[in-house]
């Protein structure tokens, strides 16, 4: 028949798919909480958590492979600021141990698959 190519797809990158889950627990365990928990932590958390994947999002759209990293390296910046605000929460005692451990577990499988996405955008891409 004929030869297909596979693309790769936003859906299928690791670090994508890590980050926009977890963005969206920690959406629902901020939803629960009083009002000014939700506006003087929650809001900073979320903003955190949901900026990793959309930077990783906005640098896969992104034509040239500088410019994709650029936004792949943004995503650990928010990476580390989600990790801040993580603390913040557990020491406040708004989350549970249960969900402490989900979004420190998942949060520190990032750092090595945002790596692997640079170092793979590095390798196969020429421009």
């Amino acid at each position: 028949m004929f030869d297909e190519k596979r693309y790769l797809t936003l859906n299928k990158i690791e670090s994508y798919m890590i980050a926009f889950n977890l963005s969206n627990y920690v959406w629902k365990i901020v939803m629960k909480w009083d009002k000014f928990a939700q506006w003087t932590v929650g809001k900073q958390y979320v903003t955190a958590i949901d900026s990793i994947s959309a930077n990783i999002a906005e640098g896969f759209g992104r034509y040239h492979k500088k410019d994709k990293i650029k936004f792949y390296r943004y995503s650990t910046g928010s990476l580390q600021e989600s990790l801040d605000w993580t603390r913040k929460p557990i020491i406040r005692k708004l989350i549970t141990e249960e969900e402490k451990e989900y979004i420190t577990t998942e949060l520190q499988k990032l750092p090595k698959s945002i790596n692997s996405l640079i170092k793979y955008t590095n390798d196969k891409l020429k421009i």
